[in-house]
């Protein structure tokens, strides 16, 4: 069964280190939620250690620059770690071929131009039109304000008669701007996967992701014992399923993408709708709070 919280402060102790999920926890693209700020610093300034993990198709170096901008204190986290980042160095090893397309919008290019040191010792990758390409790099909708899915069915379903992968840099299906939800480029990578095209995902829920957060945190110094690990996000099938697969704590943010489902007012959710949607999902996250506050 779920837990119900008010705050995070109610377990905080409990845990040395929280993976905390981005769009829809600490921020709606438009502006930082000043609870979610609050107990981040508060969490940390009592011992706790907080990665930002984001599915945000790019490097973690742009995000920080774009949570400076948006105002979100440095006091609040350690470290933020990107599907970009795994997506980049899926990308830089040759996962799609060294040519390919880039099917997102040009705030995504830092992918393609921010490289790591160790991009020298590989061959390079090249961006180059749909024709020439080996394989796809898919950050988003090329104007992720108004395009859908369905805008792309042709390019994808030649894609997909050439046998190209393609390499998801976000596995969200879709975020809130605001109060408008636009499409991300998971929802692109799955309507490609229904056509029978592969797709090579690397963020949330899936492990590289994981895997990347872990050799981050090492790279830091950041000192935690695994079981005392919490995974906090508002997406159901991406930050609770990937912390439940990989045996961690969670935290389901109610007021996120599904606020609607649970009743009128996000700030108190109703318990047995909670329930019975988790119940419908099959995921059961340790703690459910309405705000990360």
């Amino acid at each position: 069964m779920t837990r119900l919280l008010t705050g995070f402060d109610q377990i905080a102790a409990q845990y040395e280190l929280a993976l905390v999920d981005l769009w829809g926890c600490v921020h709606n693209g438009r502006s930082i939620h000043g609870s979610a700020q609050a107990a981040l610093c508060a969490f940390r300034a009592n011992g706790g250690r907080v990665l930002l993990l984001t599915n945000a198709p790019r490097t973690a170096a742009s995000v920080q620059a774009r949570l400076d901008e948006m105002g979100l204190s440095r006091d609040a986290y350690d470290g933020i770690v990107t599907s970009g980042d795994a997506t980049q160095e899926a990308m830089l090893t040759g996962a799609v071929g060294r040519k390919v397309w880039h099917l997102g919008p040009p705030k995504d290019d830092d992918l393609f131009l921010d490289l790591p040191d160790w991009a020298s010792d590989h061959a390079p990758i090249t961006r180059v039109g749909f024709d020439d390409a080996e394989g796809i790099v898919c950050t988003g909708p090329f104007e992720d304000m108004t395009d859908t899915p369905e805008d792309y069915r042709g390019r994808l379903l030649s894609a997909k008669v050439r046998g190209l992968k393609m390499l998801c840099a976000n596995p969200d299906l879709v975020v809130d701007y605001g109060d408008k939800r636009i499409y991300c480029a998971g929802s692109i990578a799955q309507l490609y996967a229904e056509m029978g095209g592969e797709v090579l995902y690397f963020g949330k829920p899936h492990p590289p992701a994981y895997d990347l957060a872990r050799r981050y945190a090492a790279r830091l110094g950041l000192k935690f014992t695994p079981d005392r690990v919490i995974a906090i996000g508002d997406g159901i099938h991406t930050d609770i399923q990937g912390g439940i697969s990989e045996g961690i704590d969670t935290i389901f943010v109610t007021s996120g993408l599904a606020a609607a489902e649970f009743g009128p007012d996000p700030a108190a959710p109703d318990p047995k709708r909670l329930q019975a949607w988790l119940d419908d999902k099959g995921l059961h996250p340790s703690f459910a709070i309405p705000y990360l506050g």
